[in-house]
């Protein structure tokens, strides 16, 4: 086994990347920050606009421009950048994608650039702004839904891609466990997958209410499949965060994995217990009982626990190799982390900020804190928390490394020191926006509305200091990203020649080994139904045999 371990890693070094899986990646990480690019400075327009410092045009007012800044930044840009990053990670880790999946992670992208297309065309045309949640009794365009249709193909299309390549490496190394990447890649598409089909169904009942063909939609069901999607999409994001953070930010550090097993455990628990979660956007939402409600309140909680374990393991893994770098005290390990590499910064600042995201996220999930801040820009301040900055930091961070991996270029200590600046710039910015969007939703402030004084009321008037400071975050986090995008495309294409290598950190020596029923995938499969079964079988049933009257379209805009 020893032997067959060394005889690949000489195999890997000698033969590098494959050229055609990485410019695969490649082609998906460009696409993915010109939206990030585009997506940007929609968000810089609608957080101006939103201080009362900028009038948009009717031509392209306020809603329009929320709507395609959600859409392409939440739906896209992560989407795109998640299979690009996974794919590479198969291919390093097990041995280059065979030609079927290659194609298969064409045909992904070709299929979500379709639909991409037809949803921005509808929104810029002013058919489709109905924001990010395309909440029905509102209706855009049949155009707009039909697009999102050809999203949801491409991602189901990079999921087969990513579970047939994992099918043939266990078919060719019988026995053997998946690679740990390889078996986030695994985890992080079933889920999905999983969460994708309530809103397939969502959409392919708005299509003919769209069309004209049905008179009425069951708002409440609607809402109901989304929300299986919407919040579960969040922490698949999360899920490609932390496979970077157990897997390749302790090789960055010099340390080791803390354990494979307790990190194979938190991805078979995320995989399980997560789509009931998102129920908790609608505990305030008429129609359903109480019981039903106390018990989503447990099951959003219990995604926490996983949390907790990558939490504790993470923070095991800095100490431990501070220590063996002869860090002495309490806190001593601190000194001893690598905090002008920015490949170590950026994740690390990500971590950091999903402690207090994660508690915000807590205080959403029950009934009595959530009528405090549900439709308050609180709600939009705790998303740009968990994913402007625990997630996407962590994007960014794997830009350092992977980029220069894929195109064979190095990372420069110019460039290093332009990362950390920019990693800053990133956090500040959100930083004061997220802050004052928290602030200030306490306060009252309502989340999805332009700029108003409502007729110059005393209470809205006192809301305008923290929005110019959600303004003067919003140009932070423009000057950040745009830092980015430089760097992305310096690295890709202006850097030095040069070796980098794909960081992944092995086992502590004398570990345990891992138990074979961790890859017992059919297992987990049936649990997660299970659980899904528990969150939504009895509210969807009752929806549709004691369905409220069916809503006509509205047009709000």
């Amino acid at each position: 086994m020893a032997a067959k371990k060394v005889f690949k890693e000489k195999t890997n070094k000698a033969l590098g990347v494959n050229p055609d899986d990485a410019r695969l990646t490649l082609t998906y990480f460009s696409l993915a920050f010109i939206i990030l690019f585009i997506g940007g400075t929609l968000g810089l327009l609608q957080g101006l606009n939103r201080a009362g410092l900028l009038e948009l045009p009717a031509w392209f007012n306020y809603y329009q421009v929320l709507t395609a800044h959600g859409i392409l930044l939440i739906l896209i840009f992560t989407a795109l950048f998640m299979v690009g990053y996974f794919y590479a990670a198969l291919s390093h880790t097990l041995g280059g994608l065979i030609p079927v999946v290659r194609k298969m992670g064409w045909t992904a992208l070709g299929l979500m650039l379709i639909g991409t297309a037809f949803v921005v065309t509808t929104i810029v045309m002013d058919e489709a702004t109905v924001l990010y949640t395309f909440y029905p009794p509102m209706q855009a365009s049949p155009w707009f839904y039909i697009g999102l249709v050809f999203i949801v193909l491409g991602v189901w299309a990079a999921t087969i891609g990513v579970f047939t390549s994992a099918a043939s490496w266990k078919k060719r190394n019988k026995g053997e466990h998946l690679p740990l990447l390889a078996f986030f890649a695994v985890g992080a598409f079933l889920l999905l997958f999983f969460g994708s089909i309530g809103v397939t169904i969502e959409v392919l009942t708005l299509i003919p209410w769209a069309f004209g063909w049905t008179e009425t939609v069951n708002v409440m069901l609607s809402r109901t499949l989304f929300w299986s999607f919407g919040h579960t999409l969040v922490n698949v994001w999360y899920f490609t965060a932390i496979s970077a953070w157990y897997v390749i930010v302790p090789r960055i550090i010099g340390g080791r994995l803390f354990s494979d097993t307790l990190t194979r455990v938190v991805v078979v628990l995320l995989v399980i217990l997560n789509v009931p979660g998102g129920f908790h956007h609608q505990i305030i939402d008429p129609g359903f009982t109480e019981g039903l409600k106390f018990m989503h309140v447990f099951m959003s909680l219990s995604i926490a626990f996983p949390s907790l374990m990558t939490a504790f393991a993470m923070f095991a893994v800095f100490e431990r190799t501070g220590r063996k770098k002869g860090a002495k005290g309490l806190f001593g390990w601190v000194k001893k982390l690598p905090w002008g590499d920015v490949r170590f910064l950026a994740p690390m600042i990500a971590m950091i900020a999903f402690i207090p995201a994660g508690a915000g996220g807590i205080a959403q999930t029950n009934n009595q804190l959530n009528q405090v801040v549900h439709n308050t820009l609180w709600v939009t301040g705790h998303f740009h928390l968990t994913v402007g900055t625990t997630v996407v930091l962590t994007f960014f961070g794997i830009m350092y490394w992977l980029i220069p991996y894929l195109s064979k270029r190095e990372l420069t200590p110019k460039i290093n020191k332009l990362g950390i600046i920019q990693t800053i710039t990133w956090a500040v910015g959100m930083l004061f926006m997220s802050g004052a969007m928290h602030w200030v939703g306490l306060l009252g402030s309502p989340r999805r509305t332009s700029y108003t004084t409502y007729g110059d009321n005393a209470t809205a008037l006192s809301w305008d200091p923290y929005l110019f400071f959600l303004a003067i975050g919003g140009t932070l986090l423009f000057i950040g990203g745009g830092l980015m995008i430089y760097i992305v495309f310096h690295l890709m294409f202006k850097a030095p020649k040069g070796d980098t290598a794909f960081p992944i950190a092995e086992p502590e020596d004398g570990a345990s080994p891992t138990p074979k029923w961790t890859e017992r995938w059919g297992l987990w499969v049936v649990l997660a139904i299970a659980v899904i079964s528990m969150g939504y079988l009895v509210p969807i049933v009752d929806l549709i045999f004691n369905a409220p009257p069916g809503s006509p379209p509205f047009r709000t805009w």
